[in-house]
């Protein structure tokens, strides 16, 4: 397994603390990127948001946040937390992300061996309304991949080629954006299958379809960079590893050119793609499996879109349903 890369420390030199909680600060910090390996921004989000807490700590308890006084907090104290952060107009998305980094991070005490808190068992975060993904139809799917395929006049060739291909592996493999662009040469297989390491350092087989494969050839054999086997799959204009600005950009003008609606990202490839599968009797532990997912429930979320589209279809074409 390869060694995580070296992470910028988080500076928790401005948390209001007293020393011994900031250095669990900093070893939490140190076993979310050796042992979960988890992102860097995924890190900074967690301090941030565990940083802030104890910053409205010290104002409500009136000085610096010691590690003893974490595990002396009742509810009302993460509930006061919690109303300051609705008064101060903090979305209920925010806050419940706030309050799952709070609760890792007790955890992490706990584990350690620092102490424990039941109070905050008893804490409950914001409702949050269940999100339903954002697909595109077939019709949407097929007229954005044709028009990027087709380029622009003024586009060289292979950046046409390299675009298609990477819009068509977002649908075919139903990859994230992020997990598309990591991708090395070595990890496409010939005989027709992709490894992807996603979230977590996690990583899946996936089936690489004909037509997906066929696109990467063609990628490959017009892009004028050298590309060695372990190297970047997708290169920018001047041969380093293609960004996701770029590919966001081009969407993002084929979008306008067409009509497409406002939720045509590249990530809502993803969503088509498995959307699609279940409008096509796919079982739902298999596209949980081929999306990555850790639970079956992030991917019943897909049921409630195939749904609406079922209600929707209903309601036009019932006779009942019609209004007079």
């Amino acid at each position: 397994m390869a060694r995580p890369a070296a992470l910028k420390s988080f500076d928790v030199s401005t948390v209001p603390a007293t020393a011994d909680l900031v250095g669990q600060l900093v070893n939490w910090q140190s076993q979310l990127h050796v042992e979960r390996r988890a992102s860097r921004h995924t890190i900074s989000a967690y301090l941030r948001d565990v940083s802030a807490f104890v910053a409205f700590l010290s104002e409500h308890c009136g000085g610096p946040v010691a590690l003893a006084t974490l595990f002396t907090l009742k509810p009302g104290d993460f509930r006061a937390w919690l109303a300051m952060r609705s008064v101060s107009g903090y979305a209920r998305s925010s806050t419940a992300r706030a309050l799952s980094s709070v609760r890792m991070f007790f955890r992490y005490l706990e584990r350690e061996g620092h102490g424990k808190n039941p109070a905050l068992g008893v804490v409950r975060g914001p409702r949050l309304p269940r999100s339903v993904p954002k697909a595109l139809s077939q019709t949407e799917t097929d007229d954005l991949l044709h028009a990027m395929d087709r380029g622009t006049e003024t586009t060289p060739d292979w950046i046409s080629a390299r675009d298609s291909a990477v819009l068509l592996l977002l649908y075919g493999c139903g990859l994230r954006i992020s997990e598309a662009l990591a991708l090395n040469v070595a990890d496409v297989q010939r005989e027709g299958s992709l490894t992807v390491t996603g979230k977590g350092g996690k990583t899946r087989m996936l089936p690489l379809l004909p037509v997906v494969g066929e696109a990467l050839d063609s990628y490959l054999s017009k892009c004028p960079h050298a590309i060695a086997p372990n190297g970047p799959l997708f290169v920018g204009v001047r041969g380093g590893r293609l960004g996701p600005r770029v590919v966001q950009k081009r969407v993002q003008e084929l979008r306008l050119a067409l009509g497409l609606p406002r939720e045509t990202t590249p990530h809502a490839m993803r969503h088509s793609f498995a959307t699609h599968l279940l409008s096509a009797g796919a079982d739902l532990r298999v596209i949980q499996e081929l999306l990555g997912h850790a639970s079956l429930s992030t991917t019943q979320r897909y049921t409630d879109v195939e749904s609406a589209r079922l209600l929707d279809v209903y309601g036009k074409a019932h006779p009942r349903a019609r209004k007079g």
